[in-house]
């Protein structure tokens, strides 16, 4: 028996198979690199997701009135005119206060107090509106929770004084409920 030669329309047929294999092959590595792309872009996103979750670090936090305590006095943060925070140390932690007075005999005592980092926050007197501290202007003569006295504003007002000097005034004077 004599063998048949190929005839050109196997060939044709085999060219056939060969180009349909070849590209389903490179549909299926087009495939597992778009389902790569699918999981890595999942990924960033819970990652995205759960960074968030730690919050803004350059912003103040959101201060749930007569829940949370002051980090100084313990007392219940009732009135948001005169609360405060601090965000700093190697934590970059919130910390909540109920006066300013509070926050400054509180940050004095700590070892990351003075570091220019240390992110500090007062509310507006008059409607209650974080305000950076360092920046912020501030009134005698206010009731405040603590009683130290101080009102912030956002901006300078007959009689106010900067930051440094409201510290300089917290500072010296000291809150009969509180041991020095």
């Amino acid at each position: 028996m004599q063998s048949k030669a190929p005839s050109w329309q196997g060939v044709q047929s085999f060219s056939f198979v060969q180009s349909y294999i070849h590209s389903q092959n490179k549909r299926e590595k087009n495939m597992k690199q778009r389902d790569n792309m699918k999981h890595l872009l999942y990924f960033l996103t819970v990652l995205t997701l759960l960074t968030g979750c730690n919050g803004d670090i350059t912003a103040p936090v959101e201060i749930t009135l007569d829940r949370d305590n002051c980090e100084r006095c313990r007392m219940v943060i009732s009135d948001k005119h005169f609360a405060a925070q601090v965000r700093g140390g190697p934590k970059k932690k919130a910390y909540l206060f109920d006066d300013m007075g509070c926050a400054v005999h509180w940050l004095k005592k700590q070892a990351w107090g003075e570091d220019e980092t240390t992110k500090i926050w007062v509310t507006d007197y008059r409607n209650g509106r974080w305000l950076d501290a360092r920046k912020a202007y501030y009134v005698s003569g206010q009731i405040t929770p603590m009683d130290f006295g101080l009102g912030a504003v956002a901006e300078q007002v007959e009689g106010s004084m900067d930051f440094e000097a409201a510290k300089a005034v917290l500072l010296a004077k000291k809150h009969k409920h509180h041991k020095p």
